[in-house]
């Protein structure tokens, strides 16, 4: 009954007949954690879009190209996934793309503070944005970025944490023997 009705909403005459949702980040790299949240959802939504953020205040390792490159890479087989960079305001984003709603990852109670504060003020400035708070399996919820990114910069191996794609990329980057490892 609620899952009719939830339907029915999502489906009426203010959204599109296609369920979007937008997973926005920086993907400075794309780990398995993000990875994992892209799959359940894929799962869910009839359309998944890859919001690569254009955010330089976080100094990306990456281009933004290079990170749409290794998302489109690493998720080539799920077929209701599509890839954009963005630049701007969340909220008008998601707009413009007739998504229903923002999933964000949650890995630990830490991140919950912003990510709910971020909720709450795209919801204030659009309320029809919904942001849907997804847990990577728990394998994952250690897992950052920012940590494999510091991995691969010492020379450590990073194949656990990251699609291989992934793994050759920051190879190149950092010329690690560990992370090139992964081409074999």
């Amino acid at each position: 009954m609620l899952g009719n009705r939830l339907a029915e909403l999502l489906s009426g005459s203010e959204f599109h007949d296609v369920r979007t949702v937008l997973y926005p980040g920086s993907f400075d790299p794309l780990t398995n954690g993000h990875l994992d949240v892209i799959e359940r959802a894929a799962r869910l939504f009839d359309r998944v879009i890859v919001a690569v953020a254009q955010n330089a205040e976080k100094n990306p390792l990456f281009t933004p190209e290079e990170r749409c490159a290794l998302v489109v890479g690493a998720t080539r087989r799920l077929r209701n996934v599509q890839v954009r960079a963005f630049d701007g305001l969340l909220v008008n984003y998601v707009r413009g793309c007739g998504a229903q709603a923002v999933i964000r990852g949650l890995r630990a109670v830490s991140d919950f503070e912003f990510e709910f504060q971020m909720a709450l003020m795209n919801r204030k400035l659009d309320e029809r944005v919904e942001t849907i708070f997804m847990m990577p399996k728990d394998t994952y919820t250690f897992l950052s970025s920012r940590l494999v990114k510091e991995i691969a910069r010492h020379g450590g191996e990073v194949r656990p944490f990251v699609p291989t794609n992934v793994g050759r990329a920051l190879a190149a980057k950092f010329g690690s023997a560990s992370s090139k490892s992964q081409t074999t």
